[in-house]
């Protein structure tokens, strides 16, 4: 088995996971998302299932990709003849391109985060496998043995705070010193399992998050023994069993204290019936003394003799069923100890009819001839407290929550569209106009960006957002055709600094990483980007960007297999470096990108500049006008601010302000307003 094949693999090993484990999202989406109907011969899981039972037919290339089907009537797919369309493989030597960004570094995980093996008969593989309850292994054929062992050790999201990066991984946490970017080190890593370990920050406190069944009270590593397989009935009608009660058992939310950066502690861990897939930070800005957790569970509800009040019912049979709602955790800044669910907010209430289960996918791509299903969960929630609104992204729907009162956030409105099968996560612009929600069609495990893979699928969708209502503007999706056996799909970003414009830096999985203008909601275009070639040539695994971030300066991605990336951007004829360079000029203390903050920018010249630019490339203004602007900031700027010069800019702006009334559209006005603020109040 070649070193690169022990990367955790695609649907077959989810597969695995779900038929043996009966954990995670995986379960949620790997049912939710099967291939459309116009997909020929076997399903995935048509053969995953045989697989599982044994079938040699299925097992003798289990990890074999599968070709990409036709494209739908009247849909386009990816561009084959992209520079990325045709990288070399491999694990840390792959091909590499890039447009627009400049990698500075690949910092590889720590060897404790890697499962340490190549040979699936290795004594290291059949304990981790023991450790995450993996049942009836010996049906497993060996390399998904291996693969699935893998999982325990992926990396996943990112917070950061000062000069500190924090990245999630399912075996726990490892805490990097960025203060050099280029040069960033590792300086503590917080073994504590239990999948999928997404983060956050907020002062002197840690939040993870713990869904999978391994996850135990203390952090340790020996997880729990595995159940009884299952027995010929629960095989024949597929019954997935949850593992036994445990008293001991983790899932939920953990909470460190990091006042010693290099010995976070427990210092509190609040269970829940689905665990915790994602969560979100919430301030509050009438209560400083609190914070607040959206926790979104997508796994299997555990038993009420492991936590009590738990119950998996459909709403007719029990109206107190853990689905169709998220869990609110109150976090007492001064006392974490007593964090504590306070809310469980059922979003998904029909309005005239009281049933919680009141939206469904209707219908969506990818899920074969089924009928719709009821959207139970939100998989992530995106915050933005300034305009007292949040963005789910749930599972078959995408909402739009107000969240004034943080402990009862109320849906007013709900979006589908009949070309995304799992809505993922969400961003806003900065002004809160837009919001873009992307589909993780394939759940990550599948490789969806192929030539004949539609590019409406598995893509950004744009709306605009106005009076509390959300509407379709356009989509986005990477252009770039990737190969069978490359997981790729939209996944995690947060916006770039860049003023006058909405641009969001977006992960891809194996796809990259991908910078995206949508300024123009029904045009978004690619701006820059960073790929590399696949893991393996043979079969498809799962790697790649997890998420890809701006912080300060600096674009940061969490590589799945391989560790952490960072990145620059670098000029090109879609972004200038005045404009790099105002995007620089913002800094803030910390991020949690579903937390979002409005951005602010200083009145600097260098700000102004972009301005410049920008009207320059949409020919806003004459050629003679953008010269003069130019000139004059150029002097301001060499005589340090001098009365006169200063004067001259003021002057200027006066004639911006006339201009903007009569600018050809509304990006171009809000420059020039913009570009006439800091003229009248410069600074260098």
């Amino acid at each position: 088995m070649n070193r690169v094949r022990t990367v955790v693999a695609f649907r077959f090993a989810a597969a695995a996971i779900i038929l043996l484990l009966g954990v995670s999202r995986i379960h949620a989406q790997t049912t939710a998302t099967s291939p459309p109907a116009h997909e020929s011969a076997k399903t995935p899981e048509e053969k995953d299932e045989k697989a599982d039972k044994g079938d040699k037919e299925d097992n003798d290339d289990p990890f074999a990709p599968e070709p990409a089907p036709a494209l739908p009537p009247g849909m386009t797919g990816s561009d084959v003849n992209d520079p990325r369309a045709k990288l070399a493989p491999g694990l840390y030597d792959a091909g590499e391109t890039s447009m627009g960004i400049k990698h500075l570094l690949l910092l590889k995980k720590p060897e404790v985060f890697q499962l340490g093996a190549t040979d699936p008969d290795d004594p290291k593989v059949q304990k981790t496998l023991m450790q995450i309850g993996v049942r009836n292994v010996a049906k497993m054929p060996k390399p998904t043995q291996l693969v699935v062992a893998q999982l325990a050790f992926a990396n996943s999201d990112f917070a950061f705070q000062g000069n500190r990066l924090f990245q999630g991984n399912f075996y726990g946490v490892n805490i990097y010193d960025i203060s050099k970017p280029a040069n960033a080190s590792l300086l503590t890593s917080l073994v504590c399992p239990g999948g999928q370990g997404d983060v956050s920050v907020y002062k002197n406190l840690l939040f993870m998050s713990v869904e999978m069944p391994n996850g135990r009270l203390d952090c340790g590593v020996e997880g729990f023994p595995p159940g009884p397989p299952p027995t010929p009935e629960e095989e024949k009608e597929k019954k997935r069993r949850p593992p036994a009660a445990q008293k001991d058992r983790f899932r939920g939310v953990r909470i460190f204290d990091i006042s010693d950066i290099k010995n976070p502690r427990q210092v509190a861990a609040v269970q829940t019936c689905r665990g915790s897939h994602t969560h979100t930070l919430v301030e509050d800005p009438n209560d400083k003394e609190n914070v607040y957790i959206y926790v979104s569970g997508t796994s299997f509800v555990r038993q009420p003799e492991e936590l009590a009040g738990c119950s998996d019912e459909k709403p007719d049979k029990d109206p107190n069923t853990a689905l169709f709602r998220i869990e609110v955790i109150k976090v007492p800044v001064a006392a974490p100890q007593d964090a504590k669910v306070v809310a469980s907010p059922r979003l998904f209430v029909d309005a005239r009819t009281g049933a919680l289960n009141g939206l469904n996918n209707g219908g969506s791509h990818g899920k074969g001839k089924g009928t719709p299903a009821d959207t139970n969960q939100c998989h992530d929630i995106t915050v933005y407290s300034a305009i007292g609104l949040a963005a789910g992204a749930c599972s078959g729907n995408g909402i739009l929550l107000d969240i004034r009162d943080p402990v009862h956030p109320k849906r007013v409105d709900a979006v589908n569209d009949p070309n995304y099968s799992y809505w993922h996560s969400a961003s806003f612009n900065n002004d809160g106009t837009k919001v873009v929600f992307t589909d993780e069609w394939g759940g990550g495990l599948g490789a969806r960006c192929r030539a004949n893979d539609p590019n409406k699928w598995g893509a950004d969708a744009i709306f605009n957002l106005k009076d509390d209502k959300l509407n379709f503007a356009g989509y986005y999706k990477l252009p770039a055709a990737q190969s069978d056996t490359e997981n790729c799909v939209a996944h995690n970003g947060s916006l770039i600094p860049v003023p006058g414009r909405d641009i969001e830096v977006q992960a891809w999985y194996q796809g990259g990483v991908s910078v995206v203008d949508f300024t123009d909601p029904e045009h978004p275009f690619e701006i820059a980007y960073f790929d590399r070639g696949p893991v393996d040539p043979k079969m498809l695994v799962l790697g790649g960007e997890w998420s890809a971030y701006w912080y300060n300066g600096n674009i940061y991605g969490s590589e799945i297999a391989r560790g952490l990336d960072v990145f620059e951007l670098t000029p090109s004829k879609f972004l200038t470096q005045n404009e790099i360079d105002a995007a620089k000029t913002v800094r803030v203390s910390d991020l949690n990108v579903q937390d979002q903050k409005k951005i602010e920018w200083p009145s600097q010249l260098v700000v102004a500049k972009a301005y410049v630019d920008q009207l320059s490339r949409s020919q806003a203004l004459p050629a003679g006008q953008i010269s003069a602007l130019q000139k004059a900031i150029l002097s301001a700027e060499s005589s340090r601010m001098s009365k006169n010069k200063v004067e001259k800019l003021q002057r200027m702006a006066e004639s911006l302000e006339k201009t903007a009334a009569t600018a050809k559209n509304p990006a171009d006005a809000t420059r020039l307003h913009a570009l006439a603020e800091i003229l009248k109040h410069p600074s260098a």
